[in-house]
């Protein structure tokens, strides 16, 4: 494994009883890429979002993180929340925040899984736990500049329109350090300008942020605009790959997913 590939999946399958939801998929990502997996509903790209972060243990292939530092990690087995402290972060495909915290409260929830004090200097509030609450406000501040919702730092998350609290999801998977983040369908439920807002989003968090992107996404203006290659899963087989390019006008994922004309 290079220092170039921060994520190889090597042959991986995962069944859950009678069904085969992956079969043999080999997929690689490099630093600094955005990579897109597309495919119909039921294709399997979600199964392999909770392969890589611990949800659940394939039945068979191999899963190695790069991180940067130190050797390769085989991801098979490993805690979830093992994973999450290798640097790896996800969003998920229905909005899983905590409604009746505010922006600022649910960002800092992620950033506290980086923190050191622990129960004892929680219960203690001793000074060391307190200017580590100190900065863990003002690392979170931050986070939320960087998406564009620090105006909404005591608003509700409930409260927040649905394209930002989308943005909210992506601020406190953030807030865990991650160099690899796993974006499940982002844009889905978003109006056109919301869409545009996050292609430039996500394309800053890779140039300004040290990032690199996997993301399950619908919308394929977004897709084709925004990744640097795509991987296509069909019923749990991965059909193609390639640059935008290369898929738009592969002839078995126009067949299988794409119809007779993709956005250009």
């Amino acid at each position: 494994m290079s220092r170039d590939e921060v994520l190889i999946i090597r042959n991986l399958t995962m069944t859950f009883g009678g069904l085969k939801a992956l079969d043999n998929i080999n997929l690689e990502v490099r630093k600094g890429e955005i990579v897109g997996l597309i495919g119909p509903n039921g294709a399997g790209k979600t199964t392999i979002f909770n392969c890589i972060t611990g949800v659940y243990k394939p039945v068979d292939g191999d899963i190695f993180l790069h991180p940067p530092v130190g050797k390769a990690r085989r991801l098979n087995g490993m805690a979830v929340h093992k994973i999450a402290r290798l640097g790896v972060a996800r969003t998920f495909q229905n909005i899983r925040l905590f409604s009746h915290m505010t922006v600022l409260e649910n960002v800092m929830v992620g950033r506290h899984s980086r923190g050191q004090s622990g129960v004892i200097g929680a219960i203690l509030r001793d000074r060391k736990t307190k200017e580590e609450e100190e900065a863990i406000v003002r690392q979170s501040y931050a986070i939320l500049e960087k998406v564009g919702l620090n105006a909404m730092v005591n608003e509700l998350a409930k409260n927040l329109p649905y394209g930002d609290q989308r943005r909210l999801e992506i601020a406190r998977a953030l807030a865990t350090d991650p160099f690899l983040l796993l974006l499940d369908e982002p844009a889905a439920g978003m109006n056109p300008m919301e869409t545009m807002g996050l292609a430039n989003l996500i394309r800053g968090l890779r140039d300004e942020g040290n990032l690199t992107i996997l993301l399950i996404e619908h919308d394929m203006r977004l897709v084709m605009n925004l990744c640097d290659r795509i991987y296509v899963l069909d019923y749990g087989e991965k059909i193609a790959e390639g640059t935008p390019e290369e898929v738009r006008t592969n002839p078995q994922v126009i067949r299988a997913y794409l119809g007779e004309e993709c956005y250009a």
